[in-house]
């Protein structure tokens, strides 16, 4: 992954060459079989990997002709959902556009292309004294690097630091996206283009690259607290506090805890740690730059992730992980975290809270992440999940709680002022389908919504209820795109 350090105006790709005046030749195309991060429901299509703008153009001109079944761009495949799947018809991986085109150290802007990694852009702008705004996700599986540029942008990711920072979006300069009739378009905040495109997943067109407002930071590391919570009130009380002093925080809970201990948790908050804050030994490599290279930890401060060995999926059978088992690890978990550490020093470009690696304890069926957000003063719809997961005996390991900010301009954006709840479950779990779906009608009934980028299943009755804006979404799809080039499974089961 190249970069330079440019004017920002010098490095403006030349759009319309991309869209009308290239005589590119397509790039390859190969039928392949594509899931979502859980590896549920795999659907076949026609996989391209473009590796430039003009490729990309020309692969969605072809994905258009009338006998196609149209195209959808996909990034690392992260989301959990349907959203990146185009059964029988065409995807576009976008990985293979990951150049980084400048970045201006004065201003902290960064231009870069769809592809580009999270966290391998992180770690390229650390030696200029800037980070991303977002924090990392908690959930990306370690390695993969986070998610694409245009993916966070097409999802509107929240991270960890949501309730100060907001959404992917909300730092978004402009962007290019190219849309279904070949037309490169320059869109910036503040227009119904952006806001359609910004958690749209994908269906306005193919974003190829995007600028980004970045944030200062003086050096590479998070100063973490931990401490333990005894329920959900309790999660939820120290987290309405956190805002004006944390950057970030994310609560884990144990929803299989019998009695009293049901809900309890681990409560992980961190701020940025300025250079003057850090032990004087730890001091000079900071004020030397050296130190912000790779979001690394001085030699002393140097911390280690455990990394367990993990069999392939198809070598594990479903019910390995049963709500025994879940819940013996869960209890392990808790008694593991200390009841309370302050300060401890963590790389800035690692998850704050890695969750256990069980991605392949789930079996060969995978698993199902159900995400979803309700506003505040509906605290009570969360304790009702919460009961709900402990009386049907459902084996969640890992269950996840925020505080969300302000609400996005994005169209379909997830986020809304108040709380995220994410739970992983077994795709074999029995009676899941049933499960989720009363789940999805408690939610509904809060004012609250399901996270698109993870669904796979929701009823088209309650998507009104959930995205009051949908309607203007649709609109502004059949204007951009009336013959429906641009389309996923998401797309098609949810009428969008």
């Amino acid at each position: 992954m190249g970069y330079t350090v440019a004017p920002m105006a010098a490095q403006t790709p030349d759009a319309s060459r991309a869209a009308h005046g290239s005589r590119a030749a397509l790039p390859d195309f190969d039928f392949g079989s594509l899931t979502g991060r859980g590896r549920t429901a795999p659907t076949t299509a026609l996989l391209t990997r473009p590796r430039s703008y003009e490729e990309t153009a020309a692969a969605l001109r072809a994905s258009a002709a009338p006998d196609g079944r149209g195209a959808v761009a996909r990034g690392l495949g992260l989301a959990h959902g349907d959203a990146a799947r185009n059964a029988g018809g065409t995807v576009l991986d976008l990985t293979a556009l990951d150049r980084v085109r400048a970045v201006d150290a004065e201003e902290g802007l960064v231009v870069c292309d769809a592809g580009v990694r999270l966290r391998r852009l992180a770690q390229a702008l650390l030696p200029f004294g800037w980070s991303l705004p977002v924090l990392p996700a908690v959930s990306a599986p370690p390695g993969s690097g986070g998610a694409t540029v245009g993916g966070a942008l097409a999802v509107d990711l929240h991270g960890s630091d949501h309730e100060g920072a907001g959404s992917f979006s909300r730092h978004v300069v402009s962007l290019l996206l190219l849309t279904a009739d070949g037309t490169v378009r320059t869109v910036v905040p503040g227009t119904p283009l952006f806001d359609a495109t910004a958690g749209g997943l994908g269906l306005t067109g193919v974003i190829l690259s995007v600028t980004v407002r970045l944030r200062r930071v003086s050096t590479a590391l998070l100063a973490v607290d931990t401490e333990r919570v005894s329920g959900l009130d309790d999660a939820l009380s120290l987290l309405s506090l956190t805002g004006h002093r944390y950057r970030s925080a994310t609560a884990w809970l144990d929803l299989l805890a019998r009695g009293p201990a049901h809900g309890r948790g681990v409560l992980t908050r961190a701020l940025h740690v300025p250079v003057d804050a850090l032990p004087p030994h730890a001091r000079e490599p900071y004020r030397a730059r050296a130190g912000l290279v790779s979001g690394s930890l001085p030699p002393a401060l140097a911390v280690h992730a455990a990394r367990l060995p993990a069999l392939p999926a198809a070598l594990v059978p479903d019910g390995l992980l049963g709500t025994g088992a879940a819940r013996a690890l869960n209890a392990l978990r808790f008694r593991a975290a200390p009841p309370r550490r302050s300060r401890r020093l963590w790389p800035l470009t690692r998850p704050l809270a890695p969750p256990p690696r069980l991605d392949r304890a789930y079996g060969r069926s995978g698993f199902v992440r159900y995400e979803c957000a309700v506003g505040s003063g509906h605290e009570d719809a969360l304790h009702r999940i919460a009961r709900a997961v402990a009386r049907r005996g459902l084996p969640v390991a890992a269950a996840a709680l925020q505080r969300l900010g302000a609400e996005g301009s994005g169209l379909l954006s997830f986020p809304l002022p108040g709380w995220a709840l994410a739970l992983d479950i077994p795709a074999s779990a029995r009676g899941l389908g049933r499960f989720l779906d009363e789940l999805d009608e408690e939610v509904a009934r809060a004012g609250g919504r399901v996270c698109l980028a993870h669904d796979a299943r929701l009823r088209p009755d309650l998507l009104a209820e959930m995205y009051p804006r949908v309607a203007e979404f649709r609109a502004a799809r059949a204007a951009l795109d009336p013959a429906g080039v641009l389309t996923s499974d998401l797309a098609r089961r949810l009428a969008l």
